[in-house]
């Protein structure tokens, strides 16, 4: 991760984004006025539906869970899908800024300025406590502090869709999926010779109390992909920027930049039937400047970040119900922090899962894999780490309901030795005519390994830490019909040897953290052109402080099909209240609680290759406070348009 190194290249960036995009002044009448007229356009139109699409959430398939594609209601997790459609309704947006509509999440971070530190809290959980998965690969920097991955390298323009399963996984993930596994599958090549997608978007980032409207955000993408008989390509570009907001609220108010360019290559070749390889690269680089957080001030702070991954996904298909697949990569991290207190780091990250399926008359799938990862990072000495993982899941789906999923693994680590963890996910399914009621529970067990950092690093180091434990029990109900799915779960987590900075260091604690809490989702469609999802989640945590993470949190999204070429989308979410730590005085402060309203609406145009879109968010423009001392979003639009050729 790279900062800018000095004001020239800065001033660079701004020339050449202004010679895309002509900054404007709109005044808050003339922009709350095309925001109302468009929206009203819609509402007035008459209803072309040529092709009315009914839901079939009796249909729906999920694979996180299992890895296997199962129909939900064989599934014994309440699975979350962001699907394609609902990617290009919050195009524009950040992947934190999708993945914090949904139960159980909060990350504190994603409504502030572009750029802000993120923190990803998952059923009371902290982030080292989640895992990412991209393509079938876990993610994770090995030279941060906790081995987490940074949200802030990933670019929504090239990601298909998201999955995301709650609760322990580390039999079927490993290492840091204790409270979510976030399994996102980038965007596969057209099956035309040749196609492109091309979108572009430019809006505000303004606070409650400043609404000048000056355009200071901007975002490009492009993909383009194509198969060519039996092989198939695609390549993307995309970059954002913006320089609209300061890090802090301080009198100066100084501007705090963000910068962010990607590039993806992704080649596939089929061999056979039977046999098929993909390789990719990826290269990102974000540069956000920030300021002084002990006291508060402006400060001309930056930090630059580099992610380079490289990585092959092959499958051997070698009966129609077996199969041999690999996925693996390498990724490479550069981050510097210029500040006061200058530093850098590199980390490297070595994975490879190896896994067999193989299914037993429809009614048995197994799994039998074996996933190696290697951390790598520089200190005084370059240390390393290595998890060499062979694991078993198996899912019964019996004719007459019930359905068990079950599994093991066995964790060995050059540092720590090993350590088992397991799972138990029973659920009974009673079918009803055009329905079925679900029945869930689950017992599960997972481990976080303790980072470099911790191990080795400059402040505070323990080679004798052990890895964290935690188990988790489950509990719930899901009702769903081609129209409805509903469901409430029951989740309460323990952490055992969870790692704390202590009077000397990092060490082990024992029995300190507890969470437990309720998740409800509504998914409903009212009618064939009105759709509501909406959830709710009550969060407990005890054993510390439980800092930014709220105990009641709800989120509601209404969309209309307003005709065959308009939608539009109104949400609405609720945070709860909360503590937060002030760095001026050390004391953990309440803070309030916040509602949130945003508006989406879409068009399209030229046979529908074209769509253009407006994002309004906040629209009631609150004020609110989401960390003590930073600065969050007021009243704020973004235009854009979408082109498909």
């Amino acid at each position: 991760m790279l900062n800018f190194r000095d004001k020239s290249l800065r001033m660079g960036t701004d020339i050449l984004f202004s010679r895309l995009f002509e900054k404007i002044e709109m005044n808050k009448q003339i922009l709350s006025f095309c925001a109302f007229a468009l929206a009203c356009t819609g509402l007035v139109a008459q209803e072309q539906q040529n092709e009315k699409v009914t839901l079939q959430k009796l249909d729906e398939v999920v694979v996180s869970d299992s890895r296997f594609e199962l129909k939900r209601e064989n599934s014994g997790k309440t699975v979350i899908k962001i699907t394609a459609a609902e990617m290009e309704r919050n195009q524009g947006k950040t992947v934190a800024e999708i993945i914090n509509t949904k139960s159980g999440i909060e990350i504190n971070g994603s409504r502030g300025r572009d750029g802000q530190v993120l923190g990803l809290y998952v059923r009371g959980g902290r982030g080292k406590q989640v895992l990412i998965i991209i393509d079938g690969v876990r993610v994770s920097d090995p030279s941060s502090t906790s081995s987490e991955y940074d949200l802030r390298l990933l670019s929504t323009a090239n990601i298909a869709s998201i999955e995301i399963i709650k609760g322990a996984a580390s039999t079927l993930y490993g290492t840091n999926a204790a409270t979510v596994v976030i399994n996102i599958t980038t965007k596969k090549a057209s099956e035309d010779k040749i196609s492109g997608n091309f979108q572009s978007s430019f809006g505000t980032q303004q606070t409650a109390n400043d609404q000048n409207y000056n355009i200071s955000e901007f975002s490009n993408n492009a993909l383009v992909s194509g198969t060519l008989s039996k092989f198939n390509y695609a390549v993307g570009i995309s970059n954002r920027y913006s320089d609209g907001l300061s890090s802090l609220i301080t009198e100066q108010n100084e501007k705090d930049f963000f910068s962010n360019y990607s590039a993806d290559v992704k080649l596939g070749y089929k061999f056979s039937d039977k046999f098929n390889l993909q390789v990719y690269a990826n290269q990102t680089k974000y540069r956000t400047a920030y300021d002084e957080s002990f006291g508060y001030s402006d400060a001309d702070y930056f930090y630059n970040s580099d992610q380079e991954r490289v990585g092959l996904s092959s499958k051997y298909s070698y009966s129609e119900k077996g199969s041999l697949q690999i996925n693996a990569a390498y990724t490479n991290y550069e981050s510097e922090s210029i500040s006061s207190y200058p530093s850098s780091y590199t980390g490297n990250n070595y994975t490879a899962d190896v896994f067999n399926k193989y299914v037993f008359n429809n009614q048995f799938y197994t799994i039998l894999g074996l996933n190696y990862i290697q951390d790598e990072s520089e200190f005084t000495a370059v240390e390393n780490i290595t998890i060499t993982d062979p694991y078993a899941n198996v899912v019964y789906v019996s004719p007459f309901g019930l359905n068990i999923n079950a599994g093991a693994r066995l964790n060995n680590n050059s540092e720590y030795g090993s350590h088992v963890v397991y799972n138990v996910n029973p659920s009974y399914s009673y079918k009803l005519e055009n329905a079925y009621v679900k029945l869930l529970g689950s017992y599960a067990t997972s481990y976080i390994t303790p980072s470099l950092s911790q191990l080795y690093g400059f402040f505070g180091a323990n080679a004798d830490l052990n890895p964290e434990e935690s188990s988790t029990i489950e509990g719930g109900v899901e009702y769903a019909n081609d129209k409805l799915r509903i469901s409430a779960l029951y989740f309460n987590r323990d952490e055992n040897q969870t790692i704390v900075y202590g009077a000397t260091g990092y060490e082990n604690v024992d029995g300190y953290i507890k969470a437990q809490g309720v998740e409800i989702e509504l998914d409903w469609s009212l009618i064939d052109v009105l759709n509501l999802t909406t959830n709710y989640t009550f969060t407990e945590r005890t054993g510390d402080s439980a800092i930014r993470i709220p105990k009641h949190k709800i989120n509601a999204n209404l969309g209309y099909q307003i005709s065959d070429k308009t939608n539009a989308n109104l949400s609405y979410t609720l945070t709860g209240e909360r503590y937060d730590t002030n760095y001026n005085t050390f004391l953990n402060e309440e803070l309030a609680s916040y509602s949130l309203v945003n508006l989406y609406v879409s068009h399209q145009l030229l046979s529908n290759k074209l769509k253009v879109f407006l994002n309004a968010e906040n629209l009631l423009n609150e004020e609110y406070t989401e960390v003590i001392g930073y600065t969050t979003r007021g009243r704020n639009f973004r235009l854009g348009l979408n082109l498909s050729l």
